[in-house]
């Protein structure tokens, strides 16, 4: 029997949890989140108003521009109280807009996917690359046609 380790691959098996924020340079990210199982609720006027109540009730975070797909949401967000990650600020709307027990809603996943962008152009072209997601899934022909999207603030670079 030999005594040493087998073989393993180098590197992360799973991406590193975490936005780095920094008072030094702009902190802008692009977030994600799903519904559990990709159950389609979201797309609905009271989940829309719900969700942006809920994200004004909060002063840790902004929310920039925004669009609720059936099944997930993509929005972009800045810190605007450096001491709650963005992991907190998440869990709070998701448990808020849960205990809200809104009619034909489900639950969400309990993860989800950020990153942080880098320089002021990639926040416009995923921007546009996502106000198309409703007319590249055939539910509107297009994107201002979407009911379920919008801008709560300006994050600036």
């Amino acid at each position: 029997m030999p005594d040493y380790a087998p073989f393993e691959e180098p590197g992360r098996k799973h991406p590193a949890r975490g936005v780095l924020i920094s008072s030094q340079e702009p902190t802008i990210v692009f977030l994600t989140v799903c519904t559990k199982d990709r159950q389609p609720w979201l797309a609905r006027q009271s989940v829309h108003d719900a969700l942006k109540k809920i994200w004004l009730s909060t002063d840790t975070w902004f929310v920039g521009d925004y669009l609720l797909m059936p099944d997930h949401i993509h929005l972009f967000c800045a810190p605007r109280d450096f001491t709650i990650t963005l992991q907190r600020w998440v869990s709070f709307w998701k448990r808020e807009f849960s205990c809200l027990h809104l009619p034909e809603t489900g639950e969400w996943l309990w993860n989800f996917w950020d990153t942080r962008l880098r320089r002021s152009e990639n926040y416009t072209q995923k921007w546009n690359y996502v106000r198309e997601n409703p007319a590249r899934a055939g539910l509107v022909k297009k994107p201002d046609d979407w009911p379920f999207q919008g801008q709560m603030n300006v994050l600036t670079w």
